[in-house]
C-alpha cells in the first residue's frame, strides 16, 4: 500500500516526559534520547498562522486563559510555553510550524504531523499545513506522515498535497475503521494502544495498513503491542521504550 517505513518508536509531542510538549526543546530532547521521528500537533492562530499546539485553549501550556483560535500569532509568540513544565525551560516559546520544520532539518528528524484543527477550521488548517509542507519540507528528510482525528482535515490534505501519506486517528477501533481509512486514502491507522487487542491489530495489518499506537509509556505494554504486529509506538519517553523493544 505504501513504501513509507515508520520507525519502531516516535517521540510524542517531542519527548513530552522530559521537556515542554510541542516545543523546539521537546523535539531536540527526543532526538537526544534516541528518537529518529517525532509526533506533534499543528493548529492555527486567529490570523491563520500554523503553530504547534494541542489544546483549543492556551491555558494549560502557556497560562493564558484564551482560545487559540481567538488569539493572534503575535500574542501567542510572546507566551511562555516552557515554565509550566519545568523552570529550566522558562521562556520557551510556542513554535510556528515553519520553525518546527527548520528544527527537524537541523536534527535530522522525521515527523508524524497531526492536524489538530479548532472546530470548523478543518479544511483551513489542513490547507495551511499543506502549503507550508510543499514550500518548506526538506528533501533530506523522509516524507512526513499526516494524521488527524478529523476526517475532513485528511480529505482536505489529500486534495491539497496528495503526495504526503495519511493515517486516520481513532481512539477505539470500531467496525467502520476501514471505510474511514479508504475514504481518505490512508495508508495507516494510529490508535490508542491501551484499547487495542491482538485480533484487531491483526485485521489492520492483514489489510495492508501501517499500525501506530499512542501514547505508550509502559515498557511492558510496548513490548506486548509490538508482538501484536504494531509498527510504531508513540511515546512521551522514547529512550525508555527504545531500551525496552530494542533499536
Amino acid at each position: 500500500m505504501s513504501t513509507l517505513r515508520l520507525p519502531s518508536v516516535v517521540g510524542h509531542r517531542g519527548a513530552a516526559t522530559h521537556a515542554p510538549e510541542n516545543t523546539l526543546a521537546s523535539l531536540r530532547e527526543a532526538r537526544r534520547r534516541g528518537a529518529t521521528w517525532v509526533e506533534f500537533d499543528v493548529k492555527l492562530s486567529a490570523d491563520g498562522v500554523a503553530m504547534l499546539m494541542h489544546d483549543d485553549s492556551l491555558k494549560r501550556t502557556t497560562g493564558l486563559d484564551r482560545a487559540a483560535m481567538e488569539t493572534s500569532w503575535d500574542d501567542i509568540a510572546r507566551l511562555d510555553a516552557g515554565a509550566w513544565k519545568d523552570a529550566r525551560f522558562r521562556g520557551e516559546p510556542v513554535p510556528s510550524f515553519v520553525d518546527a520544520i527548520l528544527c527537524l532539518r537541523e536534527e535530522g528528524l522525521g515527523a508524524n504531523i497531526e492536524i489538530k484543527p479548532c472546530a470548523g477550521r478543518e479544511t483551513e488548517t489542513a490547507d495551511a499545513a499543506a502549503a507550508i509542507l510543499r514550500a518548506r519540507w526538506p528533501a533530506s528528510l523522509p516524507a512526513p506522515l499526516i494524521s488527524s482525528f478529523k476526517d475532513a482535515a485528511l480529505v482536505a490534505m489529500r486534495g491539497a498535497a496528495p503526495e504526503y501519506p495519511r493515517a486516520i486517528l481513532i481512539d477505539r477501533i470500531g467496525p467502520d475503521w476501514r471505510s474511514r481509512a479508504e475514504a481518505v486514502e490512508a495508508i495507516g491507522v494510529n490508535t490508542n494502544g491501551k484499547h487495542l487487542d491482538a485480533a484487531t491489530a491483526g485485521a489492520i495489518k492483514d489489510a495492508g495498513y501501517l499500525l501506530g499506537v499512542y501514547t505508550i509509556n509502559d515498557p511492558v505494554q510496548a513490548v506486548s503491542l509490538r508482538a501484536m504486529g504494531v509498527d510504531c509506538v508513540i511515546t512521551d519517553s522514547p529512550d525508555v521504550i527504545l531500551e525496552a523493544i530494542g533499536r
